[in-house]
């Protein structure tokens, strides 16, 4: 299992997709809990929703499940929303506050240096080196933080999600004016709800990469599931036709977002 696929553009958005991969090594599982079998917690098929809605969009996927170690976490396991729940590096429960682990098999430090270097390292080296690539080729980036979860998780938040929550650390990853663009574009599809820096503010890949005064512009979509699947619960099917009606709103945002990238460009 290669633990990246990266899907090439010549354009200046790159796609990350750090919680859509569903692989865990087979000694993991005899580890795991029967609630975690599930694999609940996957961003499901966010890939496929977001596939050529720009054609010259790069993407990059992480192909491992965040239960063997979350690829849009802090490297160092600081929390990215102090005082709340949420889940670790490495986690030890889901999204619901159970267990992954039966009793003594959580990884130790040394096991969680492994997995953060064989894993997580590699997905952050692809992605740097494609916004490195992009912005040399265009003088500027756009890093769009591709994800989903299901609307209603009482351990992480109250009442049901949004369907689009946009992350921009406050304003810190982005532009103004991209920020606002995105969330126009949003607020004025009438089917769905918005919010701006929600409960989700964007994680670690947002924060690390969202540097405006340097031309890379970083910011997180976190979309509830219910837009998209049939159902929140196994098997978690993709529904046609609701991602044939969210899919064009997805496409007027990346295209606007580009659209004042240019403006952004220096020179």
């Amino acid at each position: 299992m290669e633990p990246v696929t990266v899907t090439r553009g010549s354009g200046p958005l790159v796609l990350a997709v750090p919680h859509a991969g569903i692989w865990v090594p087979k000694p993991l599982h005899a580890r795991l809990n029967p609630c975690a079998e599930s694999l609940s917690d996957t961003d499901w098929h966010v890939d496929r929703l977001y596939s050529r809605l720009v054609p010259d969009a790069t993407m990059v996927r992480a192909n491992f499940h965040r239960y063997l170690i979350d690829a849009n976490r802090d490297p160092e396991g600081h929390s990215l929303y102090p005082g709340q729940n949420t889940t670790g590096l490495c986690p030890v429960t889901d999204f619901d506050g159970n267990r992954l682990y039966r009793e003594g098999e959580e990884p130790d430090e040394a096991e969680q240096a492994e997995r953060r270097e064989r894993y997580h390292s590699a997905y952050h080296a692809a992605l740097q080196a494609e916004i490195d690539r992009v912005r040399a080729e265009h003088g500027i980036a756009l890093v769009y933080d591709c994800h989903s979860i299901r609307s209603e998780i009482p351990y992480l938040f109250e009442g049901r999600l949004p369907d689009f929550n946009i992350g921009t650390n406050e304003g810190r990853t982005c532009a103004r004016e991209l920020q606002a663009a995105m969330e126009e574009v949003c607020r004025s599809a009438s089917d769905y709800s918005t919010v701006v820096n929600g409960r989700f503010k964007g994680g670690w890949t947002t924060r690390h990469y969202g540097r405006p005064d340097q031309g890379v512009h970083a910011i997180q979509m976190e979309l509830a599931q219910s837009a998209y699947l049939q159902s929140e619960a196994p098997p978690f099917a993709y529904d046609e036709a609701k991602a044939e009606r969210l899919r064009p709103v997805l496409k007027s945002v990346l295209d606007t977002l580009l659209a004042h990238l240019r403006g952004l460009q220096p020179g």
